[in-house]
């Protein structure tokens, strides 16, 4: 990511803030002037992107933007652990940015007050480097996989059911080690649910931490793209089962 270097260049102030980031190896000094270069789009600030969204502003990226069209109620405080009781009623992208102001007064917050549709999508996700999917909808999942390929924009989506959830990157316009192409999202689900056969979170219920498990894995994805650390979920779906506190990781490939 290329910046100007005043725009990257890390005050005493952020140094001392990020030390346990900078004395790591695998991120130092580079790797954190990296977070705060990047540009990264969270859709949903709910039971997934309160944790994406605490987590990025706390690690010190530089420009987040939100996008949710919906406001704060009291059934939402259960796992929404970025709002509380003072924000009931009000915009959740507003009580997002307040929340990450009151962490991290150097992260910057673009709040983006709407649904995302096929209209607004490719201007929304254009002014970012990088996207994260905290939805709970499909056909919204769809649209932001399909927009994120056609824009060669790497991709951090998740689910989560009642005690159980999955996180995977999608990168694929890239290739693998071997030089074939990187799976899309309809390699691993080809086509949404009938609609119905999929309760919601109302319906069905979820626990909260579980939220909390699967935001921050979600998050942790998004740092290793961003600094180069580590091996990304591309082509591998990590499921997490929290009744039997259990990981299982299963491989997915190209399909044409």
């Amino acid at each position: 990511m290329e910046n100007d270097m005043n725009e990257t260049h890390l005050s005493p102030e952020e140094v001392a803030r990020y030390a346990r980031h900078i004395v790591l190896k695998e991120i130092g000094g580079s790797g954190q002037q990296q977070l705060k270069a990047a540009r990264v789009l969270v859709l949903g600030a709910g039971g997934l992107g309160s944790p994406v969204l605490n987590y990025l502003a706390a690690a010190g990226v530089g420009l987040l933007g939100v996008v949710d069209d919906d406001k704060v109620s009291l059934s939402n405080l259960q796992r929404q652990i970025l709002h509380d009781s003072a924000n009931i009623g009000m915009a959740k992208t507003e009580s997002a940015a307040q929340a990450i102001a009151r962490l991290n007064p150097h992260t910057r917050v673009v709040t983006h007050t709407l649904r995302l549709t096929a209209d607004n999508a490719v201007d929304i996700l254009t002014a970012y480097d990088m996207v994260v999917d905290g939805s709970d909808n499909f056909e919204v999942r769809y649209l932001l996989a399909d927009t994120c390929e056609s824009l060669n924009i790497p991709l951090v989506t998740a689910a989560v059911g009642r005690f159980d959830g999955s996180v995977t990157v999608l990168a694929p316009y890239q290739q693998d080690d071997k030089g074939r192409p990187c799976p899309r999202f309809r390699d691993l689900f080809p086509e949404p649910p009938p609609p119905g056969l999929v309760p919601s979170c109302s319906e069905a219920g979820v626990v909260g931490a579980l939220t909390g498990v699967i935001g921050t894995l979600e998050a942790m994805e998004v740092i290793k793209l961003i600094t180069g650390a580590g091996e990304p979920l591309i082509g591998r779906l990590l499921l997490y089962d929290g009744l039997a506190a259990s990981f299982q990781t299963i491989r997915y490939s190209r399909k044409q």
